[in-house]
């Protein structure tokens, strides 16, 4: 047996298996969310918190189910997807899922780069190329493990520089309680709400997290998954409500200062800078230093995903010596330098590319079910009965969402 579960360290045991859920949780505050939340907060006050904690509970039971197939057959989700899909549906999920990961890198360039811009005054197109020379460097030449520890201390900086802005704008914690659990949505922020949707349960992650969880040993057996399996679902959920605390908190901050006075934010600059007098020179400070970790560090995972989708879909082997690896770190991102060139609305197109994960999802999420739910391929680590019901019902929630969004586009007018 590889582990002895009855050892008397459990602390040192759980800590062997505690960093992939890590991953994916920078990967759901990127400057994505930061300007679909900052967004949010601004035109819709606290309205919207209850999408963060929804999405969020979304996000805990998918990403365990992704890691469990990744546990169970060894393989990551896109492997599993060509293996035991038809060719032409396969391919259809693959192109979608590109197409995601075109749209995530473009919200994670934009990021670093707009950090670059606010803390060392570069131009948007050098921040963008530092950004993914960056994230080349880390992916191509750092061990996993190292990597791993990386972008976790640059989430704990994350964290730090919001819970500290927190601290200074001094929100309204009655409203706040409140907002986190009632739902209350209209045809005016749908658009807002999806874009945070799929901001936080976004799918290049779901695929991410199925591939990152083999740095770790499970054991041969389907006894020593089924006892392992606990410290993924730990590892999965500590890390996930991490990401809901900093998530709520980029709302939190910007209903507290920016819809409390009235302010229309437009871009992360303006709200960088309107940050300075309202709530002062710290948060300003702190603001630019997380966008650009931020950047940073969602930008790397997102590579790694991409690497993942590309290699696995086209059924080659995920190995850092090979072309096709080096050229997958960063083919996606040439689509998002061009946007940058093209000096195009930066805020308006990170709140679109989120839209475009939301409406992505539904490619994933039903396949991810249909696999988990496979005997054949999960054996006894297949899903419950409870976890497909709820995995159910989240599919449905977010599909029902995708054609509200369509309908308040076309016919409502209000999006």
């Amino acid at each position: 047996m590889l582990f002895d579960l009855k050892e008397n360290n459990l602390i040192k045991l759980f800590l062997r298996f505690l960093g992939p859920g890590f991953l994916i949780t920078v990967g759901f505050i990127d400057p994505g969310n930061w300007a679909t939340n900052i967004s949010g907060g601004a035109e819709f006050g606290y309205q919207l918190l209850w999408i963060i904690t929804l999405s969020t509970l979304m996000l805990i039971l998918i990403q365990s189910i992704s890691a469990r197939i990744g546990i169970s057959t060894g393989k990551s989700l896109a492997v599993n997807i060509k293996e035991n899909f038809s060719k032409p549906v396969s391919a259809v999920i693959g192109f979608t899922i590109v197409l995601a990961c075109v749209a995530t890198d473009v919200a994670e360039l934009l990021g670093g780069a707009i950090g670059f811009k606010l803390l060392f005054h570069f131009p948007l197109w050098l921040g963008a190329v530092l950004t993914v020379a960056i994230e080349v460097f880390f992916i191509v030449t750092q061990r996993y493990h190292r990597l791993e520890k990386i972008i976790i201390l640059f989430l704990g900086i994350i964290a730090f520089c919001y819970v500290i802005e927190l601290l200074i704008v001094n929100p309204d914690w009655s409203r706040v309680a409140s907002s986190l659990f009632i739902p209350k949505i209209s045809g005016k922020s749908i658009y807002i709400a999806m874009g945070i949707l799929g901001a936080v349960v976004m799918p290049h992650n779901i695929f991410l997290h199925s591939n990152v969880i083999h740095s770790r040993e499970w054991g041969e057996s389907e006894e020593e998954k089924k006892k392992l399996l606990k410290f993924e679902k730990i590892d999965t959920t500590i890390s996930m409500l991490l990401g809901w605390v900093v998530n709520s908190a980029m709302i939190i901050v910007a209903a507290a200062v920016f819809f409390k006075y009235g302010i229309k934010v437009d871009s992360i600059e303006q709200a960088s800078q309107t940050l300075y007098p309202l709530a002062g020179n710290l948060a300003g400070l702190l603001f630019g230093i997380a966008l650009l970790f931020a950047g940073i560090s969602s930008s790397i995972t997102s590579s790694m995903a991409e690497v993942n989708v590309i290699t696995g879909f086209l059924g080659k082997p995920e190995d850092p010596r090979t072309k096709l690896y080096k050229l997958a770190t960063f083919i996606t991102a040439i689509p998002s330098l061009f946007i940058i060139l093209l000096g195009l609305d930066t805020f308006k197109i990170l709140i679109f590319s989120q839209v475009v994960l939301s409406v992505q999802l539904p490619f994933t999420l039903i396949p991810l079910i249909i696999l988990s739910n496979n005997k054949k391929i999960m054996g006894g680590l297949k899903i419950n009965k409870f976890e497909l019901i709820a995995s159910i019902i989240v599919s449905a929630i977010v599909i029902c969402l995708n054609v509200y969004l369509l309908y308040a586009t076309l016919f409502i007018g209000e999006v």
